[in-house]
């Protein structure tokens, strides 16, 4: 407590004026008292406390003097700043006042100068009619000089009009300082002259290619012209007036106006004469651009290259134009196609080996852009099928009104059915084709297809037709009186289309592209060989209806007559080329064979005894030798006649044994797998011996002998002879009948 310092006499403030101030003097007060409290604490140590006490003492006073002088030191600091402020101020208000009087002093001189300016603007008008005074007999003369060039622009002599602008704009130059930018009257032709002379260089440079040949000076006249004025203006600084690149779009626009003007488009069906004359027209203007013009033009202006540029660019425009015109019609469009695409880059034109380099071909955009290929392919395309459709259904026309002719089909030198229609036909798609190659490989592909498709459709139409023309003749409507022949004439058109219809394939083009035409071959064949084989069938059906009898066992008359009709009928055949003929003969055969099966399933005969039966036996036997014999004079191979079916019948029915009737069955159905139950129980019937036991054992033996190979490639018989539903006392609980 004797330490704390007291606050000064006459203070009012009880504490420290700050909170920090407050707060070091309570961490002071703690820190001395932890020290005291630790240094006392003992007794012995009151015995220092005097000397803590001095030591206190004077550490104080050097405390109080190091403060002491710092707050001397800051006293003397903000002494200097106070007088500094001082001397401050005063030189501010010395300088205001000095402002003062300089403004004063102004406004003095500028009435001053007010009373001066009548004086200064009679110097400048002294000074501007010195001038005109000295440049009278020179502006009296500028009419005339206007006068005088304009007659030499109209004379076309270019150089010495443009001397004359030159001298004349020089003079208006020369007024223009001394009179502070005043425009004379006297200058105000001037413009219209200068554009006068700019349109006269535009006229000369259009007419470039036509002026190289007649008069090249006045070409290089305005040339010149244009590049002089070009480099005065660029010296001067001037706003340049452009003529070089008039100059240059005039080059352009009088060589495209020369060849690709509006009125020069071709009308429809003229375009292959334009274009042709185009052939001839564009690498004479580029020789003559090369030969004649370059030589009148500064290099920069590549004038080869301009040529060539322009040319390209105004074709492409006009050939723009041609197509968002009316249609084209097919010739046009190919022609087009062809000339863009081969003669317009062929050596003849854009590809000629004396086109220099200069003419930088090679960075020419294409003349016909993809979508206007596409266009031109798809019009050519459209227009080509509705002619081939037509020209087809002509030919088409032309056969059918043959068939009901009193005379019989044409036939060639080797004595087949002949008709020019399937070359007819074939030629017209194959020229189509072949000519398409000269133009692309995407359009070849695309007439390629629509080729393929238009035969189609023929081969249909053509089927249809044969299928009316049957139909009036089986209904009497319009009985043909060769009909069979004219049947026969269609199979040797539909060989001649097979073997002909490979040579419309271009080279590269997909081996499954004829798949559906030959499918509709393939149609069309099973067609005519079924209308054929009806034909065939009208005659022999009504002596299939006596078989079997008991006249049938006992006398070869009635298969004697079917062998005659089917051999007389079957003649006709040799007029079929091969291997349509051996078709033919091969399908005739099965359905003779199957009508003779019809017959013994219909249950006409049943056997009274085993006489009878060997007498059926042999007569299969018979018949069936008679049968081959026919058809091996006919020219059939023996290896795909059916009639052997009738030996394995004989088999079956000559068994003495009805006990081992189950494994001849089993033996028929491994021969003919189409075989069925009722086909057995009908041929079970015809021996007339079987209980039903034993053709209930026949039957099971059918189900558990061993299944025939699928792929044994046995032609079908017994599943296209219908069989009678044999009773239900004769079926297994689990066959078909049951």
């Amino acid at each position: 407590d004797e330490m704390q310092p007291s606050l000064p006499p006459g203070s009012s403030c009880p504490g420290p004026e700050w909170p920090e101030q407050e707060r070091a003097e309570q961490l002071a007060r703690g820190a001395a008292l932890k020290w005291a409290s630790g240094i006392f604490y003992r007794p012995e140590q009151l015995a220092r406390l005097g000397q803590y006490r001095s030591r206190e003492v004077q550490r104080t006073c050097s405390l109080e003097a190091r403060i002491k002088s710092v707050v001397q030191s800051y006293l003397e600091g903000v002494k200097t700043g106070v007088w500094q402020l001082a001397q401050a101020s005063e030189a501010v208000q010395g300088a205001r006042e000095a402002l003062g009087q300089a403004h004063g002093l102004l406004q003095g001189m500028e009435e001053t100068t007010q009373t001066l300016k009548p004086l200064r603007e009679q110097v400048a008008q002294h000074k501007q009619l010195r001038v005109l005074s000295q440049l009278l007999p020179r502006l009296w003369a500028v009419p005339a000089a206007v006068a005088h060039t304009q007659t030499l622009i109209d004379a076309q002599r270019l150089l010495e009009a443009y001397v004359c602008l030159r001298e004349l704009e020089q003079l208006q130059e020369e007024t223009w300082a001394p009179l502070e930018g005043l425009e004379l009257p006297v200058f105000e032709g001037l413009g219209p002259l200068a554009e006068a002379l700019g349109r006269a260089v535009e006229t000369v440079a259009g007419a470039a290619g036509q002026l190289a040949r007649e008069d090249p000076a006045l070409l290089v006249a305005a040339v010149r012209v244009a590049e002089v004025d070009a480099g005065y203006m660029a010296s001067l600084e001037l706003a340049p007036r452009d003529w070089r690149q008039r100059c240059l779009q005039a080059l352009q626009e009088g060589l495209e106006r020369t060849h690709f003007g509006t009125p020069l488009l071709p009308e429809p069906g003229a375009l292959a004469g334009w274009l042709e004359a185009l052939r001839v027209a564009l690498p004479a203007e580029l020789a003559i651009a090369e030969a004649l013009v370059a030589p009148c033009c500064p290099p920069h202006y590549k004038v080869v290259q301009l040529w060539a540029h322009t040319l390209h660019s105004g074709l492409r425009r006009c050939l723009q134009q041609l197509l968002e015109g009316p249609g084209l019609g097919a010739a046009d469009a190919f022609t087009l196609l062809h000339w863009a695409l081969h003669v317009y880059l062929g050596p003849e034109m854009m590809g000629s080996l004396e086109l220099g380099p200069e003419a930088d071909v090679s960075q020419l955009e294409p003349l016909l852009t993809l979508e206007n290929i596409e266009q031109l392919e798809a019009t050519f395309v459209a227009q080509t099928q509705a002619n081939v459709t037509q020209w087809l259904q002509r030919a088409l026309d032309g056969e059918v009104a043959e068939w009901n002719r009193e005379q019989e089909p044409g036939t060639d030198s080797s004595g087949f059915y002949h008709s020019p229609m399937p070359a007819i036909v074939l030629q017209i798609l194959e020229e189509n084709i072949r000519v398409t190659s000269l133009v692309s490989e995407s359009l070849q592909q695309r007439v390629h297809g629509m080729a393929l498709s238009e035969l189609g459709t023929f081969l249909r139409s053509f089927s249809d037709a044969l299928i009316r023309f049957s139909r009036d003749h089986t209904s009497g409507e319009a009985t043909a009186p060769h009909y069979v022949p004219y049947l026969l004439a269609t199979l040797n058109h539909q060989s001649a289309f097979s073997s002909s219809v490979s040579g419309l394939q271009p080279e590269g083009a997909a081996s499954g592209a004829l798949a559906p035409v030959g499918t509709a071959l393939d149609e069309l064949q099973r067609r005519i060989c079924r209308l054929v084989l009806e034909a065939l069938l009208a005659e022999l059906q009504p002596l299939f209806a006596a078989l079997p009898s008991r006249r049938w066992l006992s006398s070869p008359e009635l298969l004697d007559d079917v062998c005659e009709r089917t051999a007389r009928f079957c003649q006709e055949f040799r007029r079929v080329r091969n291997p349509a003929a051996q078709l033919l003969l091969a399908e005739a055969e099965r359905m003779v064979v199957l009508q003779y099966l019809r017959a013994l399933m219909q249950g006409r005969l049943v056997c009274r005894g085993a006489h009878e039966r060997t007498q059926v036996a042999e007569r299969l036997q018979h018949d069936a030798a008679q049968l081959r014999e026919l058809f091996l004079g006919l020219g059939l191979e023996e290896s795909v006649q059916c009639a052997p079916v009738l030996l394995a019948l004989r088999d079956l029915l000559n068994l003495r044994d009805p006990m081992l009737l189950g494994l001849e069955v089993a033996g028929l159905r491994q021969k003919f797998p189409d075989v069925s139950e009722d086909h057995i129980s009908a041929l079970l019937d015809l021996r007339g011996d079987v209980s039903r036991e034993q053709r209930l054992a026949a039957l099971s033996s059918l189900q558990a002998g061993p299944q025939p190979s699928p792929s044994a490639g046995h032609r079908a018989l017994f599943s296209l002879v219908p069989a009678p539903t044999p009773a239900l006392s004769s079926c297994l609980p689990s066959g078909p009948c049951a």
